[in-house]
């Protein structure tokens, strides 16, 4: 790709667990778009035990391996269990702390701009990220052969920084799936949020991530602020700039919903492929991915897993957010 060209991408604005893997790899399928899922790359566990969506190790997969080569001729070194693209890389506990807040509205986020701006090492390390995001989004296009990059790693704070990227043509995906559904995968993520197979959750090494649980509290005020920094940073954006999706008709309409997205980012529909197990995946992030079955199912257990204390929690934390979206 020509220097002077900035590089198509699309990024999945989400909230945990809304279905963001599940469309990365749709939109992976698709001949012009590639997906690697999670470009920020971050908590992928033990390196050695990592498995890619191909199923080999991440550090033995042929894909990633070529990448490790491609960035290494632009000056790089790099390793996709240690990538260096997060914007929070090696930063010190100054920015580190300026950094944790989600999103907020402009006003605030000019406070926090002006705070950055007084830590010299985040001056430095700023346009190195940026840089290193544009050389990782360019090998893997050049890598694929395709035409737009999509990023799943659905956090506000990072979309706004890709925003301001002079070399990146930014597009959104804003998916929203029923808060009551994703509250389920916080109480439990490796029953209702991994792999069917368990031996293949938490990245591929097994077990029941009890540690990362949360009660019906801690989970709907995760959501709702998890939804509040989506909306604050989508009101700074074109409106011709992003679309919205539901995770639910994405698996109940599947072809309607993918030729509206492939449409709105200038592509071919016709070239799509919603038996997306077919193509070839690398791709980081929920454990989804190492599943075999290529049926689009819609997940609602939460209508029989929530018991009505927790529905009578969530709703009075969040339930004005999910009525908000459509969600009765």
């Amino acid at each position: 790709m020509p220097y002077n060209e900035k590089i198509p991408v699309v990024y999945i604005l989400a909230a945990s667990h809304s279905g963001s893997t599940l469309l990365s790899m749709l939109l992976n399928a698709h001949q012009d778009v590639c997906s690697v899922g999670e470009l920020k790359a971050t908590n992928l566990g033990s390196a050695e035990q990592y498995l890619c969506s191909c199923r080999e190790k991440i550090t033995r997969c042929p894909f990633w391996s070529e990448i490790s080569r491609d960035m290494a001729k632009k000056g790089y070194s790099f390793d996709i269990t240690d990538a260096g693209t997060d914007f929070r890389t090696n930063a010190s506990a100054y920015v580190l702390k300026m950094l944790k807040p989600l999103h907020r509205g402009p006003f605030l986020e000019k406070i926090r701009d002006v705070a950055l701006e007084l830590s010299p090492a985040w001056r430095k390390q700023l346009p190195a990220i940026q840089q290193r995001n544009i050389s990782l989004m360019s090998t893997v296009l050049a890598r694929t052969g395709k035409k737009i990059i999509a990023d799943s790693s659905k956090i506000g704070l990072r979309l706004k920084y890709l925003l301001r990227n002079p070399a990146l043509d930014v597009r959104i995906i804003w998916l929203v799936r029923d808060g009551r559904g994703v509250a389920l995968t916080y109480m439990d993520p490796a029953q209702f949020a991994d792999a069917r197979d368990s031996n293949l959750r938490a990245g591929g090494t097994g077990g029941d991530r009890q540690t990362e649980r949360l009660s019906m509290k801690q989970a709907a005020n995760e959501w709702k602020r998890s939804l509040e920094e989506e909306e604050a940073i989508i009101k700074t954006v074109d409106q011709t700039r992003w679309i919205q999706i539901r995770y639910e008709e994405l698996c109940t309409q599947t072809e309607s919903v993918l030729t509206r997205v492939f449409t709105f980012l200038g592509v071919d529909p016709k070239k799509a492929e919603t038996n997306y197990r077919k193509a070839e995946h690398h791709i980081v992030g929920n454990g989804m991915r190492l599943d075999s079955q290529s049926e689009i199912k819609l997940d609602e257990r939460w209508k029989t897993a929530l018991r009505q204390e927790h529905l009578q929690t969530f709703n009075s934390i969040a339930g004005q957010m999910n009525k908000k979206l459509g969600y009765l």
